[in-house]
């Protein structure tokens, strides 16, 4: 098939729409169930690079969670320990979470609030664990290198069967040069082919801690290449093997820092054993929890504990997570890394990265401040790299 029609574009006044191979080459993709739109392939297209990227780079299966461009989660396969079990809701699945299973859980369940109605992709033929925790969840699609059939036959059963089913061909690649129109406009430059696993990346280390260990530079690199796929400006929280926390398309760097930074703050506040023993009632939506602990954790916790609003959650009013406790409990969480798409303009994006456990930046440099901002990191005893490149993606 060399081209599919779309129902429309990004809005549904904008028609006609299709996807197509402008040199007249198959399409690299086969949709096997559902009906995927424009904004669909957008987000699994810049997904699948991203897993497959993170496969490249760590050897281990990778799945990311997109929604509007840009990842809400990216993690690779790593066991999950029973605390993340638990917070990605994963704990009550009978059968044993393969590693593409437990990339998955890592992904969607980092950030659940951004994940809701998310695109999927995954690096490796999705199994029937994987399939599994799909089911369960709120999201449009997903795209994958192939299926098992009972796996398969899962996923067609979702959404009454109209859930977005793609398979990639592994052995397709891009032209070099990429074109896209903007105002009628045609804008071309050369594909971001640029080697985040190339050692030279960690060669220029101005701080006084020039320690990275091995799992650290692992961290950073899936930091990086998250950033890769991340409408820019983007800010990347990774704490073993996952984005815990990221940052896009805000304007100012130190909002993304801030916004990355307030997310990690959650996934790790969402650990500790006064969230983890909320008595919810009986039947409660995934979604309504989901949003519960968000509101619950937050400083507007009020509105989901006072009278009257408590009983439609909880089976008994619990205590507040007073600001003091939420303080001791984000100081427990150590040997975050961080990876920024371009450079810190001043040492306050190293001052919040700081506040939620970042240990280890990886970041392009060349800022005339640059001095201030190693200072900040020697100040903390953070090891930074300057990478020298830059990762704007839009």
């Amino acid at each position: 098939m060399k081209e599919l029609a779309l129902k429309y574009g990004c809005n549904p006044n904008q028609k006609p729409s299709r996807i197509f191979m402008a040199d007249g080459r198959e399409l690299p993709i086969e949709v096997l169930n559902g009906r995927p739109g424009y904004i669909n392939f957008l987000d699994a297209l810049n997904a699948w690079q991203l897993v497959k990227e993170l496969k490249e780079a760590t050897g281990l299966p990778a799945a990311a969670s997109f929604k509007h461009v840009s990842p809400a989660g990216a993690a690779v396969g790593l066991p999950l320990s029973d605390t993340l079990r638990k917070i990605y809701w994963v704990d009550d699945v009978k059968c044993e979470l393969s590693p593409i299973a437990s990339a998955y859980a890592r992904a969607r369940g980092a950030d659940r609030m951004s994940s809701y109605g998310d695109f999927i992709a995954l690096s490796d033929i999705c199994d029937v664990a994987t399939a599994t925790l799909i089911k369960r969840e709120v999201s449009d699609g997903v795209i994958a290198p192939g299926y098992m059939e009972e796996a398969l036959q899962i996923l067609r059963e979702k959404r009454n069967g109209t859930y977005n089913v793609i398979r990639i061909d592994t052995d397709y690649r891009p032209e070099p040069i990429e074109r896209k129109q903007v105002f009628g406009i045609t804008f071309e430059q050369g594909r971001n082919e640029v080697c985040l696993t190339d050692p030279a990346l960690f060669a220029n280390i101005p701080t006084q801690n020039k320690e990275f260990p091995e799992e650290k530079r692992r961290d950073l690199i899936i930091a990086l290449i998250t950033l890769k796929y991340t409408q820019s400006n983007s800010v990347c929280y990774v704490k073993d093997g996952q984005a815990i926390g990221i940052g896009a398309g805000q304007q100012s760097r130190i909002h993304c820092t801030r916004l990355a930074g307030n997310k990690a703050d959650i996934w790790w506040l969402r650990q500790n054993p006064k969230v983890m023993s909320l008595p919810f009632v009986p039947g409660i939506r995934r979604a309504d929890r989901d949003n519960t602990i968000d509101i619950y954790i937050s400083d507007d916790c009020d509105d989901v504990l006072r009278d009257g609003e408590w009983q439609k959650w909880f089976t008994e009013q619990p205590a507040p997570l007073t600001r003091e406790e939420k303080r001791e409990w984000i100081a427990k969480n150590t040997g975050v890394c961080l990876g920024s798409d371009a450079f810190f303009p001043f040492g306050d994006n190293v001052e919040r990265a700081h506040k939620s456990g970042v240990d280890y930046i990886a970041q392009a440099g060349g800022s005339v401040r640059d001095d201030h901002v190693i200072e900040t990191c020697d100040k903390y005893g953070i090891a930074m790299a300057f990478t020298g490149v830059r990762l704007f993606h839009h």
